[in-house]
């Protein structure tokens, strides 16, 4: 499987250790994500703050592997539990298993009361009360390849897949919770429109030429930006493509990389950030009156391949998880558009998959198996509330909602809140986690 060639590649990259990044785009690609599996751990129901004095070792170990990596990357995880005055417990409720024959879960995501699980081409539907199996959709088509990932706009569900396409389906809650499709992206309108017209094909590769609108290898990551309407796609072609979500017609392409690109994330003011095979995040914005994105900048301190993006809730902070262990820390100049590196977030043993961030806590999942729940203090340092060990193989895949007491989403978390956490592996389990956070009792 494509999968698992690229999780060897991620493994050797994490062992090099260079100084330089190369302009010339790797002959193998890196972004094939998972690795080598390590022993099997159980999960059970435990306070992070007994954890600390039993890994404090095994920490500082795994610590002095990502320095070597990124030596001039000052360390942000500096805060215990006890110093923000803070608690967290956890354990695990249930583990769902979407098929029986463990296919990886590649895609997770929440919406209302439901959970979409992605394995291989099916994608599962579960009730969050009962997790209950309630269907599955995309299950017959199989020339569509894995899931890569899965998006919700307002009653939309995108799904990206490894075909290059793009699926959008259509819930509809009172008819047994069924999805319809809708259309694929590009959509045979869109196609119609320019098919006859030479200027609309680019060449892929010799004596091969697509439509622009079109994506040309698997599509693996899509963000919607609900301010304006707008959608991004990126893909393992080196592109990124916008979408209108109002007709879903492809509006524009940018080659954005020198390798596949692996992530993409959005804020609420339009700047768009990718991150690529080629060790780089590129940020893009279209100015005022402009009709294309223009480059902003390049970030560039990763070591390996960029797996994984995600921004706070104000976008002023931007994650980056990718095979060198290391999750760097991005905080926008004051005097400038784009982000600038203020640390890095140490602790994982492997390369790091996914990342996501709830109500400002921000979750990372690694091909060491295990999840890891970040909360920033003072002092723009960081703490590691919890670590979520029980999986067999490497976590790919993550989706978090907060069950509060009150509905104030901005006040979380409070003394008592509980966080309802899911993560998705590559032995095709979903784990469903139950995070309690509150205060240190005086």
């Amino acid at each position: 499987m494509r999968i698992l060639s690229w999780l060897d590649t991620c493994s050797s990259s994490t062992t090099t250790n260079q100084s330089t990044i190369s302009l010339v785009p790797n002959k193998h690609k890196q972004h094939h994500h998972a690795l080598h599996a390590s022993s099997d751990t159980s999960s059970s129901s435990t306070s992070i703050t007994s954890q600390e004095s039993n890994t404090n070792s095994s920490s500082s170990l795994i610590s002095n592997l990502s320095i070597q990596t990124h030596p001039s990357v000052p360390s942000l995880q500096t805060l215990s539990l006890q110093t923000l005055n803070f608690s967290a417990s956890h354990h695990c409720t249930t583990s769902l298993k979407p098929t029986s024959s463990n296919n990886p879960v590649t895609s997770l995501a929440v919406h209302g009361h439901l959970l979409y699980a992605a394995t291989s081409h099916q994608i599962t539907v579960y009730d969050l009360h009962t997790f209950t199996d309630l269907h599955s959709f995309n299950s017959q088509s199989t020339s569509s390849g894995s899931t890569k990932s899965i998006t919700i706009h307002n009653e939309l569900i995108f799904t990206t897949h490894q075909d290059s396409k793009i699926r959008v389906w259509h819930h509809a809650p009172n008819k047994n919770y069924n999805h319809r499709i809708l259309t694929t992206l590009p959509t045979v309108t869109d196609r119609l429109r320019r098919f006859l017209f030479p200027k609309n094909y680019v060449t892929i590769r010799r004596h091969n030429k697509r439509l622009w609108i079109e994506h040309a290898d698997a599509v693996t990551g899509l963000a919607v930006n609900n301010a304006n309407g707008v959608i991004y796609s990126v893909s393992w072609d080196k592109t990124l493509k916008i979408w209108r979500v109002s007709d879903l017609r492809c509006v524009e392409s940018v080659k954005a990389h020198e390798d596949a690109v692996n992530a993409v994330a959005v804020s609420n003011d339009g700047t768009v950030y990718t991150g690529s095979a080629d060790r780089r995040i590129r940020v893009w914005a279209r100015p005022n009156n402009e009709k294309r994105h223009v480059l902003l900048a390049t970030l560039e301190k990763h070591k390996s391949a960029v797996n994984a993006l995600a921004l706070n809730d104000d976008g002023s902070v931007l994650f980056s998880g990718a095979c060198d262990r290391s999750i760097l820390v991005w905080e926008r100049e004051d005097s400038a558009n784009h982000m600038v590196v203020s640390g890095a977030l140490r602790g994982h043993e492997r390369a790091i998959l996914c990342l996501i961030n709830v109500c400002d806590l921000l979750l990372s999942g690694s091909a060491d198996r295990t999840v890891r729940i970040w909360k920033r203090g003072f002092d723009e340092q960081f703490c590691c509330l919890a670590v979520l060990d029980g999986h067999r193989k490497p976590v790919k895949s993550l989706a978090a909602v907060p069950s509060q007491r009150d509905s104030d989403q901005n006040n979380f978390p409070q003394n008592g809140d509980v966080l309802s956490v899911f993560s998705g592996s590559l032995d095709g389990e979903i784990k469903v986690w139950q995070v309690s956070l509150g205060s240190l009792k005086n």
